[in-house]
């Protein structure tokens, strides 16, 4: 593809480049720049406590020198397993300094969960939320852990037998971390576990430099920013990639603010927008529907207003709830609709800030990112524009592979192009636009789901003859899961029986929603279950429910 064959420079905004310069530097040494820069600015604010960037770095340099003497070198994996909160960001930039690779870890993990990441990482040490400590001391005699790190942002956590305090070693140590040499290009900052497009939990490998032209990336996006100026709302978990670059690694590029909630709890989550008044949001759309909703929402418009840009991720954004988002929130065109995965840490393509976004487009690719739409069959052949097949991405956020996986990497990465997995098309301008996911990954109010993770827990029970999960339409949360069960001959169940079941074995949000009793289940001749056709059955229900309703 040459450039005058790529149809969206010519929609390009007129405040972004083309391509960017990008600074050869790690994540350690831009978060030691905004220290330098801007010691007195709040870096965080936190259940009503205000942090400045020089207290910041101040907690992030005796953390780092602290675990550098327990022996963590560069290059280890080490786990950080906790919710939104200043101990896990002080955790991230001590690790990234000594050169450790970060595992995230999904805080709602149970133990099978966790001790499966924990193997297959290699991780020799776990930072985690204290109350989930339990969780991880039944399972780490099954697990390559060396040593676990516990944090609490509501009381510290003191140290005990397997268990050493995050406040302990801080107040212990001064912050003289030693000087690593980190190869930006090359050196791993984060193995972010998905299910990729293979739907196979695995480890993306993302550099120092992924992560770096990501963040400038997106900073390159936006409108009007202003340096040591800007307040960024963060719901967003940081332990998932948007999260993590969106809003963490984008506040310290620019030393931003960062408004920090350990959970979304609504009118909490409207009480703060209104007393610290954000600039900037990126969210999902289950948040902005949450926000839509409320009896009492022209109460927050002020602080509403305030808000800059909002962006959408993680799912889907239905056309009606970014039309009553900017009614809400007073703004027109506040609210736009990105996409990325993390593979691609994760941004790829975004609408334009300066007009209204493209009814049902994610937008365009970022500076230096290309792309092409190739067909299903082979994936080796370019379509032209208009044509629907499967998108493939290039550009420097691109991943560097996933962990210990060759065959999946070579599989995902075919002659410098990154197959995503889902099936698109781009219009004569430029604008990209999903159709479907080639695989059958469901999101789940902004969380990854796979099916085939649900399936084994719930082949274990035995009642279960034959079972397949697949995502419905949900009017809240984008999908929610719904398992399609056979019984074996002889047995009753009802659906909540396998609903508590699976409680006990997965994180809330895998949990199935629903449940349907089937006496078989749709195949293709050679056997295999035709879960889109029982997707499409459920869609027709709705729109024939919708239809009476009428």
């Amino acid at each position: 593809m040459q450039v005058a064959d790529k149809p969206w420079l010519q929609s390009y905004p007129s405040y972004s480049s083309h391509s960017l310069e990008y600074p050869a530097k790690t994540l350690g040494q831009m978060f030691d720049e905004a220290v330098v820069k801007m010691p007195e600015t709040i870096a965080i604010i936190f259940e009503g406590q205000e942090i400045t960037y020089k207290h910041f770095g101040d907690q992030v340099n005796r953390l780092a020198t602290a675990l550098a003497d327990l022996g963590i070198v560069k290059g280890e994996r080490v786990g950080l397993m906790g919710p939104n909160c200043p101990e896990w960001e002080t955790a991230f930039f001590a690790l990234l300094k000594l050169g450790a690779i970060v595992v995230q870890t999904n805080p709602m993990y149970v133990e099978s969960e966790i001790a499966y990441q924990m193997n297959d990482s290699g991780a020799t040490t776990l930072i985690v939320f204290e109350p989930l400590y339990p969780r991880v001391k039944n399972i780490i005699q099954e697990t390559s852990l060396q040593r676990v790190i516990g944090f609490n942002f509501v009381a510290p956590v003191k140290s005990i037998e397997g268990l050493y305090s995050f406040n302990e070693l801080i107040a212990k140590y001064e912050p003289n971390p030693p000087s690593v040499f980190i190869d930006s290009g090359e050196d791993l900052a984060v193995l972010q576990y998905t299910g990729g497009t293979t739907g196979v939990s695995k480890g993306v490998m993302l550099t120092h430099r992924n992560l770096i032209c990501n963040t400038f990336q997106s900073i390159s996006w936006s409108l009007d920013l202003q340096y040591g100026k800007e307040r960024i709302l963060t719901i967003l978990p940081v332990f998932h990639v948007y999260g993590m670059t969106n809003c963490v690694n984008y506040a310290v590029a620019c030393a931003a603010t960062q408004i920090l909630l350990p959970r979304f709890e609504l009118n909490n989550f409207l009480e703060v927008i209104d007393k610290y008044r954000p600039t900037l949001f990126p969210g999902a759309p289950t948040v902005y529907m949450a926000i839509n909703s409320h009896p009492r929402i022209s109460e927050y418009k002020e602080g509403l207003a305030a808000i800059k840009v909002c962006n959408s991720g993680s799912a889907p954004l239905p056309l009606e709830v970014a039309q009553k988002f900017a009614e809400v929130t007073q703004g027109e065109g506040n609210l736009v609709e990105g996409y990325g995965l993390s593979e691609a840490s994760p941004v790829t393509h975004s609408n334009p800030l300066d007009r209204p976004t493209r009814e049902g487009s994610i937008g365009i690719p970022f500076p230096d990112t290309d792309c092409i739409i190739v067909d299903l069959e082979t994936g080796n052949r370019e379509l032209a524009v208009g044509e629907i097949g499967e998108l493939c991405i290039k550009g420097p956020q691109v991943m560097k592979g996933y962990w210990n996986k060759p065959e999946e990497t070579a599989e995902t990465m075919r002659n410098g192009w990154l197959h995503t997995g889902d099936i698109a098309r781009m219009d004569e301008d430029g604008f990209f636009y999903i159709i479907d996911r080639k695989k059958d990954i469901i999101i789940a109010g902004g969380y990854n789901v796979y099916p085939r993770d649900i399936e084994e827990v719930l082949y274990e029970h035995p009642k279960v003859k034959e079972v397949v999960v697949a995502g419905v339409p949900h009017s809240y949360r984008g999908e929610t899961t719904k398992a399609y069960i056979v019984l074996k001959s002889n047995t009753e169940a009802t659906g909540e029986e396998f609903i508590s079941f699976c409680r006990t074995k997965m994180a809330a949000y895998k949990v199935p929603h629903l449940v349907e009793f089937r006496n078989e289940l749709p195949r293709t001749i050679v056997g295999k279950v035709l879960r889109r056709q029982l997707v499409e059955e459920e869609k027709a229900k709705i729109q024939a429910a919708a239809a009476n309703q009428a």
